[in-house]
């Protein structure tokens, strides 16, 4: 028990690798005044409800990460969700840009902006 109070991401993500993701959403919820400002906590946080299908839920937690700290990988997760919210194709495109801002190279966001952009 005590490694729960010392180490808390680390049970997170623990609870996430067995597939427990209610129990890990709980969890995080009761955590989530500890890591206000730490991006990665709030990624993690997201990406459960990403993985759950629940991208209207995601969306706002990855928001967070990204308030914190510009990541392509939460870009990327983050495009997904608004794609997989089908309405949300300008929020797609915006992050696209965003992405591509970071990595000038990244031609897979290149080629989804292109494909967005023609819709």
């Amino acid at each position: 028990m005590v490694g729960f109070v010392i180490y808390p991401k680390r049970h997170l993500k623990k609870l996430i690798n067995k597939g427990e993701y209610i129990e890990a959403i709980e969890y995080a919820k009761s955590i989530e005044s500890k890591f206000e400002n730490d991006y990665d906590f709030w990624f993690i946080f997201g990406g459960i409800y990403f993985i759950l299908d629940d991208a209207k839920k995601a969306i706002p937690y990855l928001e967070k990460s990204l308030e914190l700290k510009d990541d392509v990988e939460t870009l990327i997760i983050k495009t997904n969700a608004h794609l997989f919210l089908e309405e949300q194709k300008d929020e797609a495109i915006e992050c696209c840009k965003r992405i591509i801002q970071i990595e000038p190279d990244n031609y897979e966001a290149h080629g989804l902006l292109e494909k967005l952009e023609n819709i």
